[in-house]
């Protein structure tokens, strides 16, 4: 009679096991999750730069996190990994680099027109800005992007910051599902810091 339990107990408990097993199995791929975040934000992925899948785990559930950039916006998805659900999702409008100030430094509205042109001409090499700086932004942008074969404009994200009192570039790429990050120093041009990390 022992023996008999014992064997229905194990089967009981298996059963349970491979049923928790097979529901936790189901894995709708991140292909698919890719396509659930670009059928809510209404884009396709020729228009999407910047893109970021991983799978992770959320309050015990497995999840796909989804985030690209389209058009001057910033998406940011969890997508269930189980069943497709979309379980959360963000949007905001991104600034665009030409009007970032940097840290530090404040822009009045309303400036003298002709101050402002002083500024500009007196600053050849200066950003957008008109923060005298040896390294153009466009320079910094082509430094960093030669450092990632392939990507291009539309993955990167830089701006001039101060920092102690030294102008950097601080910026990133996000091509191919690695982020890759950097400082450069605006009056040198050398890179103060690069790390990749890949999704």
């Amino acid at each position: 009679m022992k023996k008999y339990t014992r064997i229905t107990a194990v089967l009981v408990l298996g059963g349970l096991l491979a049923g928790c097993g097979a529901a936790e199995g189901k894995d709708i791929g991140q292909e698919s999750a890719k396509s659930i975040a670009f059928e809510k934000a209404g884009v396709t992925e020729d228009e999407v730069s910047r893109l970021k899948v991983s799978k992770d785990r959320d309050d015990g559930r497995s999840i796909y996190e989804v985030e690209f950039d389209a058009g001057e916006k910033e998406y940011s998805y969890d997508i269930g990994a189980s069943d497709g659900a979309v379980l959360s999702e963000e949007t905001d409008v991104r600034d665009s680099y030409e009007t970032q100030t940097p840290s530090g430094t404040q822009t009045t509205e309303g400036q003298d027109t002709a101050n402002q042109q002083n500024t500009a001409e007196s600053s050849s090499q200066g950003d957008a800005q008109n923060v005298q700086v040896a390294v153009s932004q466009e320079d910094a942008k082509k430094a960093a992007l030669e450092r990632v074969p392939g990507a291009e404009e539309k993955d990167l994200r830089m701006e001039l910051d101060l920092d102690d009192g030294q102008y950097i570039y601080e910026g990133d790429i996000v091509y191919q599902q690695t982020e890759y990050e950097f400082e450069i120093d605006a009056n040198t041009g050398s890179f103060l810091k690069w790390s990749e990390e890949n999704y």
